[in-house]
């Protein structure tokens, strides 16, 4: 993915965490962290090994002495990997910056991260075919920012985005409407979920049938509709 909106996010990110490290970093060289590789965090601007890198983002926090720090001196390279494809989940703990109290970090860091996270998406959105699955991107976009008000501010219109927004409630929609909240949000706030399902069940429908995904555009207006009153919708008599 290409844009200049990303390109300068990329370069933001290098410039605010050039330097950064882990200094007292141990690792868990009992199951996952040789002390070879814990040397990676301590040492400012080398580049670790793909290998690794996808290792260490995709650990829980406590297998780090300094998870925060750790996740500060793999920015510029995690966030290369991102744009690039090339990050693999490497793991059962969610992606490093969803761990991380990223917000909490100096203001520059953290309007960084979040510049560049808003510009992963966007970029993702433009185009028709993502180094990842765009709605897999969302997913992680959201749980990152741990909001989906500014994702969903940037889904507007276009073939690319609501091509994206289809795969999306193929895979999302069923959870939607019995109101389970998706797995990529941690512990969504009640508010969050209306704020999703609304804008789906209000927004989403129109620009599915301009791609003639009739059925799926009635399903998804579904949402926009209180609990009980979606089960007792005529579409479901048809």
């Amino acid at each position: 993915m290409h844009t200049r909106e990303l390109a300068a996010a990329l370069a933001e990110i290098d410039v605010v965490f050039n330097g950064e490290t882990s200094p007292a970093e141990s690792g868990c060289a009992r199951y996952c962290c040789t002390a070879e590789d814990a040397t990676y965090l301590r040492t400012p601007n080398s580049r670790v090994p793909a290998k690794l890198l996808n290792r260490f983002l995709h650990k829980g926090a406590h297998h780090f002495t300094d998870h925060e720090a750790a996740m500060r001196r793999l920015l510029p390279q995690c966030a290369r990997a991102m744009a690039d494809g090339t990050l693999k989940d490497d793991g059962y703990a969610p992606h490093g910056l969803v761990q991380a109290d990223w917000r909490s970090w100096p203001a520059t860091q953290a309007r960084a991260v979040e510049t560049f996270v808003r510009a992963w998406w966007r970029a993702a959105l433009r185009t028709h075919e993502p180094p990842y699955p765009a709605p897999d991107i969302f997913e992680t976009t959201c749980a990152i920012l741990d909001e989906v008000t500014g994702p969903l501010t940037d889904w507007t219109p276009t073939p690319e985005a609501d091509t994206h927004l289809a795969a999306f409630l193929e895979q999302w929609l069923d959870d939607l409407l019995l109101s389970r909240p998706p797995g990529f949000l941690r512990e969504p706030s009640a508010a969050t979920l209306t704020e999703l399902r609304t804008w789906l069940g209000e927004r989403a429908p129109t620009r599915l049938q301009s791609l003639g995904m009739t059925d799926l555009a009635d399903r998804t207006a579904l949402l926009a509709l209180p609990y009980d009153a979606r089960w007792n919708d005529p579409y479901w008599c048809r």
